[in-house]
């Protein structure tokens, strides 16, 4: 199929050289890239969970020992 695309100089000149290199037609080479950059399993960015620590301290009136008081404080009242 015929189409035409829009090549930054730079990557025209290096598909030409490998085409020479190769002794295959820029379409080969064109063809032989784009197939293997759509074939390669796509990677994606490993994420990285960074635990943040800090200095504090209970806040008065806070009991951490009794549960429904710690919920009442939540919720305001």
């Amino acid at each position: 199929m015929r189409t035409t695309i829009e090549l930054d100089d730079p990557l025209f000149r290096q598909l030409k050289i490998e085409a020479a290199r190769r002794g295959e037609s820029l379409r080969k080479v064109v063809n032989d890239c784009l197939r293997q950059g759509l074939a390669a399993p796509r990677r994606r960015k490993k994420y990285v969970f960074r635990w943040k620590t800090e200095r504090g301290q209970i806040l008065p009136g806070v009991r951490l020992d009794d549960r429904n008081s710690l919920y009442d404080l939540m919720d305001g009242l």
